[in-house]
C-alpha cells in the first residue's frame, strides 16, 4: 500500500528502476512537479475543478435525460464528436479495469508511485473477465461445463444479467465492472462472448478436453479483443499515424527493465480523458421504458430513487428495464447510434456531484464530489510534470499561453496539470475528435507496449495474425473485426 507521507517538494521523484512487475512508475522521471503543493496551489486546482467553474459543461440537469440528448439548448458544451460513438467512453473505462487496479483513492500527499502496488499484472488479457480462472475462481464458472461463464435470464424476455448474489451483488472478477448498468452489460457481453468461441472451438476445431477447450477459447477471445482494442479503439482515440509509427517504428518513451509497468502519466493524466467524453445522459434501450418506449436515463444522479431499480444508470441491480441495446452505443448502421462527446476541458455536470456510491465521506478540500477536482488534486499526490515539460521532453510542439489562456488567473497558463493541458491539446489540435500528439502518443505507447510486454498476446506470438470470426458486414475481411462483430457474435448486438 501507499505509504501516506509528505513526499518533499524539493526532490526530483525517482526515475523509475522498474524492478517489480506491476508497479505504478512514470515516463518522465526526471521532471519536476507542475507546481509545489502549497495552500495557494490547492486552491487554485479546487477552483478551476470546481461546480460551475470552467471545466463544467453547464447541463440542465433540471431537464428529463431525453430532452438532455435531443435539445443542444439543455447541453451546449457537449458537443457531438462525429469519429466516435458513445460507446468507446464505456469501452475505455472496461479496458481501464483490465489493465489496472489502482488501490489509491486517498487524496493524500503520497510517496512516489514506485510504491503503489498495482493488484493486478498490467496486461490486456481479460483478467477482469476471467479472473484466475476455473481452478481459482469457480464462482464465475458454470459447474456444468467448467468452462462456460454463468449468466443469467432476466425479467424481460431475450435479455440478460451478470450473476448475483441474494444482495445484487455482482459475481464477476471485478466489481467495477458493475459501476454503472453500460459497463455491467459490456461485462455480460464478454461471457456470452466467450461462451460463443466455446461453441466454435467444440464444433469447429472439434476440440473435447475440457481444459484444451478453455484454453482455446480464452486465446481466440483475447485475440480477437486485442485485435480490436489496436486496430479499432486505439486508432480512432489516437490517429492512424500514431499508432502506425509506434507499430513500425517503436516506443520511444515506454520502456521497461523486466515487466511492463503501468506509467501515471497515463493512469493519473492521459488516460482520464474519457471523463471528457462522459454524457450527462443516455437512451440505455428501445423498449423498456413507460409504455415499451426508449429507457432514457442520467448516467447517475446524487441519490438514485430505489435500490432495487434507481432512475439512473447506477450498477448493482437487477429489473427487466435494466439492459442494454448496443445500437445505441455502436455503429451497426442502423441510424440509432449516437455520437460520443468532444474530448475538451468541459465535464458534463453530473461529474461534478459524484453520488455518495462513489465518493464516501465527502470533504470540499480533501475528497470532493467533483471528478475534475479529484483528478487535478492527484497531479499533486503523484508530483506530476507539467503538460509544456512533457511535450519539451517529447520533442512535439507546446500548446500556447494563449490555447490555456483561462488557467492565466492561477498562473498554470505555463505550467499547466498534464491532465487538463492533454484534453485542451485535443480540442485545439484534433478538435475534440482525437487525442492530441503528446495524449496519443502517451496513450499509443502504453497500451501497445502493454501488449508487446504480453508474453501470451498476439502482438507476441503472432503479430501478423488477423481474426477469423465472421464480421457483421458480409463485404468486409477479419481484419476489420471490431466491436459490433464481438457484439454480434456474443449475440447480444
Amino acid at each position: 500500500m501507499a505509504h501516506h507521507g509528505v513526499y518533499p517538494h524539493d526532490i526530483v521523484p525517482p526515475r523509475s528502476k522498474y524492478a517489480d512487475s506491476g508497479r505504478f512508475g512514470r515516463l518522465f522521471g526526471k521532471l519536476p512537479p507542475f507546481a509545489a503543493d502549497t495552500p495557494d496551489v490547492r486552491a487554485a486546482l479546487l477552483d478551476i475543478g470546481k461546480p460551475g467553474g470552467i471545466m463544467d459543461a453547464h447541463d440542465d440537469l433540471k431537464q428529463t435525460p431525453k430532452d438532455l440528448i435531443v435539445n443542444p439548448a439543455f447541453s451546449k458544451k457537449n458537443s457531438d464528436n462525429p469519429n466516435l460513438t458513445a460507446g468507446f467512453t464505456f469501452l475505455g473505462q472496461f479496458l481501464d479495469h483490465d489493465m489496472t487496479l489502482d488501490p489509491t483513492s486517498s487524496l493524500e500527499r503520497q510517496a512516489d508511485p514506485e510504491h503503489v502496488a498495482n493488484f493486478r499484472t498490467p496486461s490486456l488479457g481479460l483478467d477482469n473477465v476471467y479472473g484466475a480462472g476455473p481452478g481459482v475462481h469457480p464462482h464465475l464458472y458454470d459447474k456444468a461445463t467448467g468452462y462456460t461463464f454463468l449468466v443469467e435470464q432476466m425479467g424481460t424476455p431475450g435479455k440478460f444479467d451478470v450473476p448475483r448474489n441474494s444482495q445484487n451483488v455482482a459475481l464477476i472478477a471485478d466489481p467495477r465492472d458493475d459501476e454503472n448498468m453500460i459497463i455491467s452489460q459490456l461485462q455480460l457481453a464478454f461471457l456470452k462472448f466467450h461462451n460463443a468461441v466455446v461453441d466454435h472451438v467444440k464444433t469447429k476445431i472439434k476440440l473435447k478436453a475440457a481444459g484444451e477447450i478453455f484454453a482455446e477459447a480464452q486465446r481466440i477471445v483475447r485475440w480477437h479483443y486485442q485485435w480490436m482494442i489496436v486496430h479499432e479503439f486505439l486508432r480512432k482515440t489516437c490517429g492512424d499515424a500514431v499508432v502506425n509509427d509506434v507499430l513500425e517504428n517503436g516506443r520511444k518513451f515506454y520502456k521497461w527493465n523486466n515487466e511492463p509497468f503501468i506509467p501515471v502519466e497515463f493512469s493519473v493524466a492521459a488516460y482520464r480523458f474519457g471523463h471528457s467524453q462522459v454524457r450527462p445522459s443516455y437512451r440505455a434501450n428501445f423498449t423498456s421504458g413507460p409504455g415499451g418506449t426508449p429507457f432514457f436515463a442520467m448516467i447517475f444522479t446524487p441519490a438514485p430513487s430505489s435500490p432495487t431499480d434507481p432512475d439512473d444508470l447506477s450498477g448493482g441491480s437487477r429489473a427487466p428495464r435494466r439492459f442494454i441495446d448496443w445500437p445505441t452505443f455502436f455503429d451497426f448502421g442502423d441510424g440509432n447510434v449516437k455520437p460520443n462527446k468532444k474530448i475538451d476541458t468541459s465535464l458534463s455536470t453530473a461529474l461534478f456531484r459524484l453520488p455518495g456510491s462513489v465518493v464516501a465521506n465527502p470533504d470540499p478540500k480533501t475528497n470532493p464530489a467533483s471528478l475534475a477536482q479529484r483528478n487535478l488534486l492527484r497531479h499533486l499526490t503523484f508530483s506530476l510534470p507539467a503538460g509544456q515539460r512533457v511535450a519539451r521532453a517529447m520533442k512535439m510542439d507546446m500548446l500556447s499561453k494563449g490555447d490555456l489562456a483561462d488557467l492565466k488567473p492561477h498562473g498554470l497558463d505555463d505550467r499547466t496539470p498534464l491532465w487538463f493541458y492533454i484534453l485542451r491539446e485535443a480540442a485545439v489540435i484534433e478538435n475534440g475528435e482525437r487525442l492530441g500528439p503528446v495524449g496519443a502518443r502517451i496513450v499509443a505507447e502504453v497500451f501497445l507496449g502493454l501488449l508487446q510486454g504480453d508474453r501470451s498476446s498476439y502482438l507476441s506470438q503472432d503479430p501478423d495474425w488477423e481474426p477469423f470470426l465472421p464480421t457483421v458486414d458480409a463485404s468486409k475481411t477479419g481484419e476489420d473485426f471490431g466491436m459490433i462483430d464481438l457484439l454480434r457474435f456474443a449475440g447480444v448486438g
